[in-house]
């Protein structure tokens, strides 16, 4: 079992990230961790804080030290990493400003009432959205163990307040990965992303924001992975809690899910075709998005998320002050206008630390190497 816990709050001293189920011999650095980490913070509509951060990661245990500049490899120990929070320095003096006005979409009243008191800060500073850098880097681990087994993820924007981008079911994943990540929008069509830009414009003048839609695809993922025989082992539920617990997801598809649900079953189930390969059949289509019966059945899998307006507008909103009962409107918090192209990065590493997990519990071993032993003998 591969699985991951984060600590650590948005103005806090750091995020700590503690992953254990790693197999011993992954070869791992720093760097690589940290190139994922850069991606997150890129994106048109982002807010100041990604001029504070400079995300860079520690790998403070579970790795072999080996002389500086070499490449070091996962001992089968838990891994420990750390981020630096920089702006934490900046709230020494006077600590975490009260915040007793809610704001609707947050988890301010919620948690408020849930843990008692009519002071939000400590939920906002541990339901924002700072916390999903932790991920990336849990995610960075898992992205490594997968292409051990050329298993590679990658992921796309496909809508931002409703303007939707023109892709063609015959472009090709990689391709369209490849244009996103030349994008400020993570978007594969130029066009579409100009008009993104405009509309962000356009909303930061309102004081407003923006949500949208991404797909997160993986590619080379063999047969079998998860099972039909609970509810929780399916792959598909797997993968749909994993992105709904990301801040502002509210909605996971599994392919094109909803298109399918408004058509027949003989448009809808992709037939299964002779083929001259390896298997010796194949897909005609991929409707499913790599899934069937909660196994992946060998095609590519197809992730498809929502994610709403980020709940922090400039423009304020009516609310009430726990503090004092009376009615109040919401005090802006620094805050992104758009966040659904460092949203579909985050969605990549909870992809891979899922797929990581159910491939760690179908192949079994306490090494890479043994992995690899198991991997050449299944029938997959």
């Amino acid at each position: 079992m591969l699985r991951f816990l984060t600590a650590g709050e948005s103005h806090g001293p750091c995020l700590t990230i503690i992953i254990e189920g790693v197999p011993a011999g992954l070869p791992l650095t720093e760097d690589s961790i940290n190139k994922e980490l850069g991606r997150r913070q890129k994106g048109y509509g982002r807010g100041g804080r990604m001029k504070i951060e400079q995300d860079q990661v520690r790998i403070l245990g579970g790795v072999y030290r080996r002389p500086r500049g070499a490449i070091g490899a996962t001992t089968g120990a838990p891994l420990a990493l750390q981020i630096e929070n920089r702006d934490w320095a900046n709230w020494q003096e006077e600590g975490w400003p009260p915040l007793t006005v809610p704001r609707p979409g947050h988890a301010d009243l919620a948690g408020a009432l849930k843990y008692g008191g009519a002071d939000a800060r400590p939920i906002l500073e541990r339901a924002s959205a700072r916390e999903t850098a932790a991920r990336v880097a849990a995610g960075a681990v898992a992205k490594a163990l997968l292409a051990q087994f050329e298993i590679q993820i990658g992921s796309y924007v496909v809508e931002i307040g409703g303007i939707e981008a023109r892709i063609t079911p015959e472009e090709r994943l990689a391709d369209l990965a490849a244009r996103a990540e030349a994008s400020e929008l993570h978007c594969p069509d130029a066009a579409a992303a100009e008009t993104m830009r405009e509309w962000i414009d356009t909303m930061r003048q309102a004081g407003d924001s923006v949500g949208g839609v991404f797909v997160v695809f993986a590619t080379g993922v063999p047969v079998g992975l998860g099972s039909h025989a609970q509810w929780d082992r399916r792959l598909d539920a797997r993968l749909a809690a994993a992105m709904m617990s990301i801040p502002a997801i509210k909605g996971v598809e599994i392919g094109p899910a909803f298109e399918n649900a408004r058509r027949p079953g003989t448009q809808v189930h992709d037939e299964i075709i002779v083929a001259q390969n390896a298997r010796g059949w194949a897909r005609a289509s991929n409707r499913a998005g790599g899934i069937e019966g909660g196994i992946s059945n060998g095609e590519p899998i197809i992730v498809r998320s929502a994610m709403k307006p980020i709940p922090t507008t400039v423009a304020p909103r009516r609310s009430v002050d726990l503090a004092s009962g009376a009615a109040a409107a919401t005090q802006y918090q620094r805050s992104d206008v758009c966040a659904v192209p460092a949203a579909s990065i985050v969605g990549e590493a909870m992809v891979a630390l899922v797929l990581a997990d159910a491939l760690i519990e179908k192949l079994g071993g306490d090494s890479l190497a043994e992995m690899k032993a198991h991997m050449s003998a299944a029938p997959l």
